[in-house]
């Protein structure tokens, strides 16, 4: 008994301090831009939307290019590395996920919009 107590609480240390590193790493790697910044500069960068298709066919940010989180593996060179890049999930988990993917890519300018397209009030594109 006492050592399943231990386990637990290894496993819940381990999933804590996870969690915390990349959180911070997220912070170190991208930049989280009001959604004022995000409009000053998204019409000069690449603007990507790592949401799932049907999420994306909903509503977009105008002129934003779907290119889900479950396929930016495959196609990530369908970003320039020489442009700035703004990514945007709905609400953040995936585009920092996606930041990560895209660091270790190579890719250096890095964007996402704080509170993700939840707190998008600007306007938007449906199908």
């Amino acid at each position: 008994m006492l050592t399943t107590t231990w386990l637990l609480i290894i496993l819940a240390a381990a999933i804590i301090g996870y969690s915390a590193f990349s959180y911070f790493y997220q912070r170190k790697i991208m930049k989280h831009l009001t959604e004022e910044d995000f409009r000053a500069g998204y019409r000069k960068a690449q603007l990507i939307d790592v949401r799932e298709p049907n999420e994306y066919e909903g509503g977009h940010i105008l002129g934003a290019r779907n290119i889900p989180l479950s396929q930016l593996r495959q196609r990530h060179k369908e970003i320039r590395s020489d442009k700035p890049v703004y990514l945007y999930c709905q609400n953040t988990v995936r585009s920092g996920r996606a930041a990560q993917m895209l660091k270790r890519k190579g890719y250096q300018d890095i964007s996402t919009l704080k509170g993700g397209f939840k707190g998008w009030s600007g306007k938007i594109k449906k199908k």
